[in-house]
């Protein structure tokens, strides 16, 4: 795969810049900043409430009960 070089990187640049302007590319890397601060954000609260939950709990473990067994 070839790699790109300064002079196509500035070219590419300068095509997006054209097709959606400075202000839009501005507003578009805002909301992908926040997104994913949003995002990492619920990571940490997710692992916060995992590291609060104590492992192994016995009624867990239990197997179900298959109710279809019963008598009647």
């Amino acid at each position: 795969m070839p790699h790109l070089g300064p002079l196509e990187i500035v070219i590419i640049l300068l095509i997006v810049v054209l097709l959606f302007g400075v202000g839009r590319i501005g507003r578009i890397g805002g909301e992908l900043g926040r997104g994913i601060k949003e995002f990492r954000k619920a990571i940490q609260e997710d692992s916060n409430d995992k590291a609060d939950k104590p492992a192994g709990k016995a009624e867990d473990k239990a197997p179900a009960k298959d109710e279809s067994r019963t008598a009647a």
